[in-house]
């Protein structure tokens, strides 16, 4: 595969692999496939250990988790780190008025508003074609409501849902600014805009894990495919990104994989983890 300019020569040494979940670690179709699944079984042979962190709620990840046999992973772009049973290590909410300053501005920019808070997922307008994909995302649905009033008080995330992608991308910048140091705002998705808890992103959550596993950040490398992926990549030492991601993305990483309809995330583990599992 195609390999990207580095900012920095890629490790030699790798002994924790973090990936992103939708659109790196699952297939179009939400589910981990065959070859995943062996391939993570191949890095703890080989005695690198994974990790997964995803803008979803930790609750919309507890399978995939439970599939891969993973110690610990993060939701809400790395603001909430939890075990598989859902114990909390660490955990960060979205400020309320943050919340709600977020949450009038994407509504007067014509977007749909999700509301998810530690355990639960509210909406407004439950026949957005987006809930029903969210919900086989996630595997739980949501809780209808008029208005999200009294429902901001332990916020993990905000999304703003859009098929005006064009139009999202620029509010992207535009909320940033609005909500300066007291949140974050980032596309999971082109048609997902997401606010999380500040000063908490993947990177975050990709030095949390190395803490964790006792793993230099020398020796860590990441996976995924979006702009919210880029802390990770800035943070790890060996970036990898999907074949299925933008230009943009593709161009900050070391290596360039296969798309997650063909199986991408193994083919990393084979081509670029795999080698370096206990080299020196």
């Amino acid at each position: 595969m195609p390999e990207t300019a580095a900012k920095r020569a890629p490790a030699t040494r790798i002994s924790l692999f973090v990936s992103d979940v939708d659109g790196t670690l699952v297939t179009p179709e939400k589910v981990l496939s065959p070859a995943t699944v062996e391939a993570a079984h191949k890095l703890k042979a080989a005695g690198v250990a994974l990790a997964i962190v995803s803008s979803r709620p930790p609750r919309g990840m507890v399978r995939q988790a439970a599939e891969l046999g993973l110690e610990l992973f993060g939701g809400f772009n790395g603001s909430s780190i939890v075990r598989p049973d859902l114990t909390v290590v660490e955990q960060t909410f979205v400020p309320e008025k943050a919340a709600a300053a977020a949450i009038d501005a994407l509504e007067r920019h014509g977007a749909d508003v999700w509301v998810f808070t530690d355990r639960e997922w509210y909406v407004t307008n439950p026949d957005n074609p987006h809930v029903a994909r969210e919900v086989r995302t996630v595997g739980f649905d949501p809780i209808v409501v008029e208005s999200f009033e009294g429902a901001l008080e332990r916020v993990g995330k905000i999304v703003g849902v859009s098929d005006d992608h064009d139009a999202l991308a620029h509010e992207e910048g535009k909320l940033q600014a609005l909500l300066g140091h007291n949140a974050l705002a980032k596309r999971s998705q082109v048609y997902y805009l997401d606010v999380t808890p500040p000063h908490m992103d993947k990177g975050h959550a990709v030095k949390s894990f190395a803490a964790h596993f006792g793993v230099p950040l020398e020796e860590v490398a990441v996976i995924g495919d979006m702009a919210n992926d880029l802390p990770m990549f800035a943070t790890g030492h060996l970036a990898i990104a999907m074949g299925n991601a933008l230009p943009e993305i593709q161009a900050k990483a070391d290596f360039v994989t296969t798309s997650n309809k063909d199986d991408g995330f193994a083919h990393a583990v084979e081509e670029f983890i795999l080698p370096r599992a206990g080299a020196r």
